[in-house]
């Protein structure tokens, strides 16, 4: 990682020593924006909600001990791809060890060798640039560049899990370009590609609230995570996507609904109960989609389910 690349790192520093904050912070604070915790539990915490890239984890804390810590960290969805260096002031072989085992990536000794630290410190934040990369990669459809069917699996499962212990509205759109196949048909298919191209594009920039997600479904079908959506804010971004879709003005002479690309879209939102599960959801959705189509298409309907 390039010193001018260091504001888009985020490091979290766990320690119950302040003058050992004070002194990594000071070593480090070119590297990127530090966070910091006294205790395992509040740095699990912060970590939860922050994820950052790399996190510096004293091992010899009051509470939860380091390798309890990295251990909690490294099981949990939210901050298992945070990259972990085990700060100890035991040296030896089998503490090293430990470290490993319990997920950490490095091992750091104290007293602190300035320019060792700074290093190693780096070189991992370069590794968890290059992984995210990586992952974002392995997270995206090829044809659109929206996140694909699995990820979006991941996403909705924990936003759903999520939802269910705020107990707050979570609501899911899946979408389908009308007379898909007619379009093909007529134009070929590597237009029927750009026409799904762009309206991916549409979709993705259309919706940017935080926590939104856009992802293609499968072949002209995509699916949107809505949270703390009710139903009557279900509705309204449904109709309001079917009318921005028709402003794009893409031809579609084969389209028995219009001369330009429609789409149609079903809704659904709940307040996830321990019952519930994302298959509910999704078969709800899919059912709303299906009314949309037997009612006209070019139309968003919501499933009152529950």
């Amino acid at each position: 990682m390039a010193e001018s690349d260091a504001g888009s790192n985020l490091i979290l520093i766990i320690d119950d020593s302040v003058d050992t904050i004070r002194l990594l912070n000071g070593m480090l604070k070119d590297q990127g924006k530090i966070l910091f915790a006294t205790n395992g539990e509040a740095g699990i915490q912060l970590a939860q909600r922050q994820q950052p890239a790399l996190i510096l984890l004293d091992v010899e804390m009051t509470g939860m001990n380091g390798y309890e810590v990295c251990a909690a960290l490294k099981t949990d969805p939210a901050t298992k791809d945070c990259a972990v260096i085990i700060v100890t002031a035991n040296s030896g072989m089998e503490h090293e060890i430990a470290a490993l085992e319990a997920g950490a990536v490095d091992f750091i000794s104290k007293p602190f060798n300035p320019p060792v630290v700074r290093a190693r410190v780096q070189t991992h934040l370069r590794l968890q640039q290059h992984s995210a990369m990586m992952r974002q990669l392995a997270n995206r459809d090829g044809l659109t560049a929206l996140y694909n069917r699995r990820y979006f699996d991941e996403m909705l499962a924990q936003e759903f899990e999520r939802h269910r212990r705020q107990q707050l509205p979570l609501a899911l759109a899946i979408i389908d370009v009308d007379h898909f196949k007619a379009y093909n048909d007529h134009y070929g298919h590597p237009q029927g590609d750009t026409c799904l191209q762009g309206v991916a594009n549409a979709i993705d920039t259309a919706t940017r609230r935080p926590g939104e997600l856009v992802a293609r479904y499968g072949g002209e079908e995509f699916t949107v995570i809505l949270p703390h959506t009710d139903a009557a804010g279900a509705e309204k971004y449904g109709r309001w996507l079917c009318q921005h879709i028709q402003e794009l003005q893409i031809p579609h002479q084969s389209s028995a609904t219009a001369p330009t690309v429609t789409i149609s879209v079903g809704l659904v939102s709940l307040v996830p109960s321990a019952q519930d599960s994302t298959q509910q959801l999704i078969a709800a959705a899919d059912q709303a989609l299906y009314q949309a189509k037997t009612d006209g298409r070019n139309r968003a309907i919501v499933n009152n389910w529950p």
